[in-house]
């Protein structure tokens, strides 16, 4: 659980629309996915970008979003687009799909929250360059 003197990123109406209209399997791992972000991001704001939901610092949503979820056709996906945080955490995602950026999830119980947590807490608490 965050920490309650921390506000969530602030929700936005298109990227609920968004997870709404995935099909259910893997809309129910974007909604989670998606959750986690609004929880665990303080000070963040979701929009959408590239066509899907994404997690800026920058609350008028200029330049690349830090974070992104997405359902894919056979997976869904968690984009951590700050490759330091990422590298961070590889060793946690073993036996995952993991591209330089990407986090694929093609079965629900792939899903492990508590790396997904702390890898969304290490986002929020550093800054770095966005790939």
């Amino acid at each position: 659980m965050s920490d309650p003197a921390v506000a969530g990123a602030t929700p936005d109406a298109a990227a609920q629309a968004y997870v709404e209209q995935l099909p259910q399997a893997r809309g129910a791992v974007v909604a989670r996915l998606r959750a986690l972000c609004l929880e665990h991001l303080g000070g963040f704001t979701e929009g959408i970008r590239y066509g899907m939901p994404g997690y800026w610092r920058d609350p008028s949503l200029d330049g690349d979003p830090e974070i992104c979820v997405a359902g894919q056709k056979q997976y869904a996906s968690f984009y951590v687009l700050r490759t330091d945080v990422l590298d961070k955490h590889r060793a946690s995602l073993a036996g995952l799909d993991v591209g330089k950026s990407c986090v694929r999830y093609r079965r629900p119980e792939q899903l492990d929250e508590d790396v997904v947590v702390a890898i969304l807490r290490r986002a929020a608490s550093t800054s770095g360059p966005v790939c």
